[in-house]
């Protein structure tokens, strides 16, 4: 054991985890690499823009080498296709959008790992997110990314109080994505200018309606495209699979007017577009929220981030101390999706989170 401690860092055979690790043995760390093998292994090869594939894991593997760090391959497989992927083909049918990187972080990522890395008698957990973690006076607190191109806060809402003690984030202090390289580049690293993942790992295609018909072939139902002034129908579609709300390409609804989809109605298997304006949304009910701020958050104000894209408007937030709350947003926001999140923001530091499921 090294001054520091041991410390497990999830490697995805990407240049932000591996220089991760490359900084934490320099610093003094007992590092120990471990990679989590999502796919088989015959479809895990060759999968360009994604993480956890076959070529990842290898890339991993060599890393480590060099580092001159013990490495493990933990087979996760089933783990990640009932934990992630049926729940995103689930969220799909029932006229979500889901946001499955958030899922995995929740489970596979920070739940699973985290007993991998205590069995390995570590002291910490490192992954290379882009998001600052600092001790404050009642426990450790989470900030945005000194980046704000690239903060990752959106994505780990859900990081329980428990996890966020045990977490490191090494790189959330970096002002950009040529500091992580460099450090890659310093230790002859092969990853040092290796591409980010753009997709969803399991969907390198970009083709979610197509993985969803694949696992939930019964499930897909043809409706009608309405218009939300009138209800007067204006088309027909395959599937609301096929669209996400404020979607205004590929409605297939000819001229006129530009027109949106406003929301889903997976019971009536209902497409409801219109103009832009009925696209604002002032109150948002969400569930399953995860409280990092201090006291017991029940009625507070902040600025909330309703997609990972979206800036951070002001709102009051008032929970209901039963996973539940209500989000009141000062100005009308678009786009706000079933399925997403919406996280809670002092400034810089993250309060906390819950799934968005309505909006009005």
């Amino acid at each position: 054991m090294t001054a520091k401690g041991r410390i497990v860092v999830a490697m995805s055979g990407g240049v932000d985890s591996s220089a991760t690790a490359a900084l934490l043995k320099e610093q003094g760390w007992d590092v120990v690499g471990v990679t989590l093998q999502l796919y088989d292994h015959g479809q895990a090869v060759c999968r360009p823009n994604t993480c956890c594939a076959g070529k990842d894991i290898h890339d991993a593997r060599t890393v480590a080498d060099v580092l001159g760090i013990p490495h493990y391959v933990m087979d996760m497989e089933s783990t990640f296709h009932a934990d992630v992927v049926d729940k995103f083909a689930e969220s799909y049918i029932r006229g979500e959008t889901p946001i499955p990187c958030v899922l995995c972080n929740q489970t596979v990522k920070f739940r699973d790992l985290f007993s991998i890395a205590r069995d390995l008698g570590a002291d910490a957990l490192a992954t290379g997110h882009y998001v600052q973690r600092q001790d404050g006076a009642n426990g450790a607190i989470m900030l945005k990314g000194a980046d704000p191109g690239r903060d990752q806060s959106y994505f780990l809402f859900s990081t329980t109080r428990e996890q966020l003690e045990f977490l490191r984030f090494p790189l959330g202090g970096f002002l950009s994505k040529d500091e992580t390289r460099a450090i890659a580049a310093r230790y002859n690293l092969p990853v040092a200018a290796k591409r980010d993942s753009q997709d969803i790992c399991f969907v390198p295609d970009g083709d979610y309606a197509g993985l969803v018909q694949r696992l939930k072939p019964g499930a897909i139902r043809p409706g009608a495209i309405v218009h939300v002034e009138d209800g007067r129908e204006l088309g027909r579609h395959q599937g609301i699979i096929h669209y996400t709300i404020g979607q205004r390409k590929g409605l297939g609804l000819g001229g006129g007017d530009p027109l949106y989809v406003i929301r889903l109605e997976a019971e009536k298997a209902q497409v409801v577009v219109g103009p832009r304006e009925a696209l604002g949304r002032s109150r948002i009910t969400v569930r399953g929220v995860n409280w990092l701020g201090d006291g017991d958050g029940a009625d507070f104000v902040c600025q909330v981030r309703v997609r990972s894209t979206r800036p951070p408007m002001p709102a009051r937030v008032r929970l209901d101390g039963q996973g539940g709350g209500l989000v009141m947003l000062d100005m009308p926001e678009q786009g706000v999706a079933p399925g997403q999140a919406c996280v809670f923001y002092d400034g810089d530091r993250v309060l906390g989170g819950g799934w968005i499921v309505g909006a009005d």
